[in-house]
């Protein structure tokens, strides 16, 4: 495992519970958030690529990855937690300034909620199959995540067979599927069904409906998007993700008509990985392009 994730483990003590993040290099902070049923790992090869010019920052939610998987009675599985999470995280750490964001998944919603508290903070985003706002009109919500968030046997199929994680890594990517050791480097941490727990929260917390915990959240991160809409950002964009689609492109571009945007019609969801040898030369020179306060990185 080491030679796939060279990287110094960090932890963080949130309330007891250890919160894993990788902290490497130095310079202005690029601060890397991860969906689900990722974790840190998704973000290797591009927290590699940057740590010679950059300080990449990249958590672990807790339940996710190395860190701690608390039970329910221990810890709220919830948007407005990870959040605080991350703030948490970024305040002991002391960044506080010219962030540099990269979400993916619900990175987004968890990046972007911080950055709609703190606006002040954010130089520029990175956005790669992901959302910051509600189900866009004319997109259905899909079938397998219906059932894995509404149904005693979809919870069954994520928490005890770990259903989730093993077919997420095995349909996210569509033009270099990925090598059965880094299948399961992902599916690695949610290894037992207590292990599992976030990953199956993560699908139940997806707010549909206004009584939904998380719905007004979501609410206040969208209606104060405009507010980034002057930041250099790049978008990413696997068009064969079967959840974050089209539709979702779509939205972001509307919002953020003057992004720069790279969209590949052969891959799907885990981006970094389907066309990584594109993507990441494109990160590196979007952020050369973009220098932050006329210093380059």
């Amino acid at each position: 495992m080491t030679d796939l994730y060279p990287f110094k483990n960090n932890f963080l003590d949130l309330n007891g519970l250890q919160y894993h993040y990788l902290d490497e290099g130095n310079g202005n902070p690029v601060v890397m958030v991860h969906g689900n049923p990722s974790w840190s790992f998704y973000y290797r090869d591009l927290a590699k690529s940057l740590r010679e010019h950059y300080r990449v920052i990249v958590p672990d939610h807790i339940g996710c990855g190395l860190s701690d998987k608390p039970g329910d009675d221990a810890y709220s599985y919830t948007l407005k937690q990870r959040v605080d999470d991350l703030e948490s995280l970024l305040d002991q750490l002391e960044v506080r300034s010219r962030i540099t964001l990269v979400v993916h998944d619900w990175g987004g919603m968890i990046g972007m909620a911080y950055a709609s508290r703190h606006p002040e903070r954010i130089a520029r985003l990175v956005i790669l199959n992901t959302a910051a706002f509600h189900l866009p009109a004319r997109k259905a919500f899909p079938l397998a995540l219906k059932i894995c968030r509404n149904t005693a046997f979809g919870a069954f199929l994520v928490q005890q067979l770990n259903m989730f994680a093993l077919l997420a890594a095995r349909v996210g990517c569509k033009r270099h599927p990925l090598s059965p050791a880094i299948r399961g480097a992902y599916c690695a941490p949610y290894d037992t069904p207590a292990n599992r727990i976030a990953t199956l929260r993560f699908v139940q917390d997806i707010p549909l409906k206004p009584e939904d915990p998380g719905y007004a959240l979501i609410s206040e991160i969208e209606s104060g998007l405009e507010r980034f809409a002057t930041l250099p950002m790049m978008i990413c964009w696997g068009l064969k993700d079967f959840v974050f689609d089209v539709h979702f492109l779509n939205e972001w571009q509307r919002r953020f008509p003057h992004a720069e945007v790279h969209a590949f019609a052969d891959c799907g969801h885990y981006i970094l990985e389907d066309a990584k040898d594109e993507v990441i030369p494109l990160i590196t020179q979007f952020l050369a392009a973009h220098p932050i306060n006329g210093k380059t990185p």
